[in-house]
């Protein structure tokens, strides 16, 4: 016969079992272990990993990520170092395995894909490296993703698209990177609205690099096969497909777009606007890599307890009859594009957020210049808003969430 074992602790071995208890609790997350990070420390080193660079957005984005590393008192504590690793999915896991290799705290990043890193990240995170992406989302659960991705850019610019042109019309998709998350969420939204309207015709699809240039060539060409096109929906390099309708002399049509300054101003240009341009200006905010920054600092500091790892970032939604321009160096609340002369076309305006990022300047985004007399604010308690979980896109095994592509910023178009 069988006779469990018994043992009888004392009040010592109590103690101790009880710390032992909890220190092991915390470590186990989903039935995977997890190492404790370590206590707060005075060095840090943190990954600015980029995989897609070269475009205004990602040079924005990077430049704050830069300059609050420089901004006191990250600027003692923070050993920033970046790494470009390009488009190529293998390129990036190899520059995560450097990264982890080099016993980084950290790593801000922009991923290249949502499922092809999951298993570098996770081996990262069992290391004691923590990953927060921005913008673009990766499913490893361990990972902590900051983005507008799940806000509905896709459906809600499909949707102002669609009754600009109420209900009929032949359309050009100008898309981002192939394989990113961004552009999967983007035409999946997108194309849950057009695939409603019968009158809706796609004849042209290409990728655009969220890159004025290059979306400029490719609207070009697509503007020689089909002349007759009488409205564009656009992901970032939107202004460059404004510019090609404009170099074809071909007149100007509906049109939904990014955050560029070129084309908010263009929008509000009243002669652009008596020759057809009409649209709204929305997408992605490079201020999200901001966010991500300082909320991984809080983190390692053990300043926040980071509850979720999803953290949505709000979408921006400026009609045209919105745009407003700023007679200084910031957009605040007042206004929502800089005057013409004072940045590139390219220049992405939402990189200023007085709530979350009040330490940024115009120099900040433009070349990753700190601030003068700036210091680190702390993030407002609920800076980390969760973000519906999205099977593909920032979670692999979970459910998609009632009335996915719901509308939040405009209303369908009623024919009646």
């Amino acid at each position: 016969m069988k006779r469990a074992l018994q043992f009888n602790a004392s009040p010592l071995h109590k103690k101790m079992l009880a710390m032992l208890a909890g220190v092991i609790a915390p470590l186990v997350i989903g039935g995977v272990s997890m190492p404790a990070h370590a206590a707060p420390k005075d060095h840090y080193i943190v990954y600015l990993s980029l995989s897609y660079s070269g475009n205004a957005w990602q040079s924005e984005a990077a430049n704050l990520v830069k300059a609050l590393a420089k901004t006191p008192p990250y600027d003692k504590m923070v050993e920033l170092r970046e790494v470009i690793s390009g488009t190529d999915v293998q390129a990036q896991i190899s520059a995560y395995e450097s990264i982890i290799a080099a016993g980084a705290d950290g790593v801000v990043s922009f991923p290249v894909s949502p499922t092809a890193l999951n298993r570098t990240v996770k081996r990262g995170c069992e290391k004691g490296t923590l990953f927060y992406m921005y913008d673009a989302t990766v499913t490893e659960p361990c990972a902590y993703n900051v983005s507008y991705i799940t806000a509905g850019f896709g459906e809600n610019t499909a949707q102002a698209l669609v009754n600009e042109l109420h209900g009929k019309g032949k359309i050009f998709l100008s898309r981002g990177v192939p394989g990113n998350s961004v552009d999967k969420r983007h035409y999946d939204g997108a194309m849950s609205v057009f695939k409603k309207y019968p009158g809706i015709q796609i004849v042209a699809e290409y990728y655009g690099y969220w890159d004025d240039r290059t979306t400029q060539q490719e609207t070009a060409k697509a503007l020689a096969a089909h002349p007759d096109v009488e409205g564009i929906w656009a992901q970032a390099g939107e202004n460059g497909a404004l510019k090609a309708l404009i170099a074809a002399n071909h007149k100007l049509i509906p049109m939904t777009g990014e955050n560029s300054n070129g084309f908010r101003l263009g929008l509000a240009n009243p002669d652009f606007q008596a020759k057809g341009l009409r649209g709204v200006s929305s997408g992605s905010p490079p201020a999200a890599a901001g966010l991500a920054f300082k909320l991984l600092m809080e983190q390692l500091q053990g300043k926040r307890d980071m509850k979720v790892h999803n953290i949505e970032y709000a979408l921006p939604w400026v009609p045209a009859d919105k745009v407003k321009v700023c007679e200084g160096d910031k957009v605040t609340s007042e206004c929502n594009v800089l005057a013409e002369g004072k940045v590139p076309d390219s220049f992405v305006t939402e990189v200023f957020d007085p709530v979350l990022l009040p330490e940024i300047s115009l120099q900040s985004a433009t070349d990753g210049t700190p601030t003068p007399g700036a210091t680190i604010q702390p993030l407002p308690e609920d800076a980390a808003r969760a973000a519906a979980n999205e099977p593909g896109i920032n979670c692999a095994k979970c459910d998609a969430p009632p009335g996915l592509y719901h509308l939040t910023k405009t209303k369908a178009f009623d024919a009646q």
